[in-house]
């Protein structure tokens, strides 16, 4: 039962990585998802220049590419949970092993809560709860 509950928290971050990628490469070319409602911002950010990168980017590349990255992490992270889920019983970790994967929803779950919105971090808590009670049962 802890495979299972380590897999179904997996999966919830996994769909909520693969959205936000979706979103961001929809953005690329008809931004209305993770873009700002206001368009002069949106212009604003395609205007201004990278400090750090010397003029090689703009802020709204920058935003897209923070937003490709993140994604990437969720779906990493989700790999990891749902591997270690399906390979469980042959593993043998020890338990204080499973707390990685609740600190780490821990942390993404603050993230929504400080900076981001509602779905996800409904999401991301029930993953984070699925974390917990494979933790528990293991």
């Amino acid at each position: 039962m802890a495979g299972l509950l380590l897999i179904a928290g997996g999966s919830i971050f996994a769909v909520l990585g693969l959205l936000h990628a979706a979103y961001t490469l929809a953005d690329e070319r008809n931004p209305r998802r993770l873009a700002p409602d206001d368009p002069q911002v949106l212009r604003s950010m395609s205007a201004s220049k990278v400090r750090l990168s010397r003029g090689a980017t703009t802020m709204w590349r920058a935003w897209l590419g923070f937003n490709f990255s993140h994604s990437l992490g969720a779906l990493v992270f989700s790999a990891a949970c749902i591997t270690v889920g399906v390979n469980l019983a042959a593993l043998a970790l020890p338990k204080a092993a499973l707390l990685l994967p609740i600190g780490v929803g821990v942390v993404y779950l603050w993230l929504a809560m400080r900076y981001w919105f509602r779905v996800p971090a409904i999401a991301i808590a029930l993953g984070t709860l699925c974390f917990a009670g494979a933790w528990l049962l293991y």
